[in-house]
């Protein structure tokens, strides 16, 4: 057990906490979903980023995903199980378990996987490799706040749903195929239990964002083309699916808030 790990997973929930009571406080929209969503962004920016950078310059967390990695990527590690344990504090607190009982398992999924790393002091580099995904997050956070403020036909939404599309091929896709390729032939140097949670984990994540992509080509994409035939009266539709409402909460774990 890491006890840098379990001080910086308390650290970060304290402050993850902390910043979504300070936004109540700033002169910002009364929008509970508009602050979660901020804070969802600097946790995407500052994880996703530092993944990046962090691989880029210490390549072994790649070659060695099960104990290649310097003492950083631990405390980055245990970082995102501090949001992801205060993001869903504050969703219990702002939502009924009908209405984001999809998030709230995606979060736990999410949070035992990354707390096998932060308990073991193992597996950090898989781990880290996974949080590159939040640089999708992060684009589909920028491509959630048009529809928050009802701007979604609008030039910015169109260019977030694009950026969101390729970072998902990029920067989700690409290394959840990796971890899966990865955790196929190094099953043997694997406990079964772990072998079974992080399948489970890339399968579960691996589904949605399969669907979240599909969702957003369809309805941000392919619909906004114009149409051949006169007196056609476009529908704007959000990820889900559903036709937009200026009342919309887009709580679908389509949204993969992470």
């Amino acid at each position: 057990m890491s006890p840098l790990g379990l001080l910086m997973t308390g650290a970060s929930f304290a402050a993850f906490q902390g910043l979504h009571g300070g936004l109540q406080l700033l002169p910002t929209p009364d929008l509970w979903k508009w602050r979660n969503i901020c804070v969802s962004q600097v946790h995407s920016l500052l994880a996703g980023a530092e993944a990046l950078l962090g691989l880029s310059l210490y390549p072994q967390m790649a070659t060695d995903p099960i104990h290649g990695h310097p003492p950083w990527a631990l405390a980055l590690v245990a970082v995102s199980v501090g949001y992801f344990l205060a993001n869903g504090a504050d969703i219990l607190q702002n939502q009924t378990l009908g209405q984001a009982w999809d998030l709230l398992c995606h979060h736990l999924v999410v949070v035992s996987c990354l707390s096998t790393a932060v308990l073991s002091g193992h597996y950090v580099g898989f781990s880290v490799v996974s949080l590159l995904l939040e640089l999708n997050s992060a684009c589909l956070h920028l491509r959630k706040l048009p529809l928050l403020s009802h701007q979604a036909p609008s030039l910015a939404f169109s260019m977030a749903s694009r950026a969101t599309l390729a970072s998902l091929a990029l920067f989700r896709l690409g290394p959840l195929g990796w971890m899966s390729l990865w955790l196929f032939r190094h099953h043997h140097q694997v406990p079964s239990a772990l072998v079974v949670l992080g399948g489970t984990g890339l399968v579960t994540v691996g589904a949605m964002s399969i669907i979240l992509g599909v969702c957003i080509l369809v309805s941000n994409v392919l619909r906004s083309q114009p149409h051949p035939y006169p007196g056609h009266k476009e529908t704007r539709t959000c990820c889900d699916g559903e036709p937009a409402r200026p009342d919309h909460r887009d709580t679908s774990i389509l949204s993969l808030k992470d």
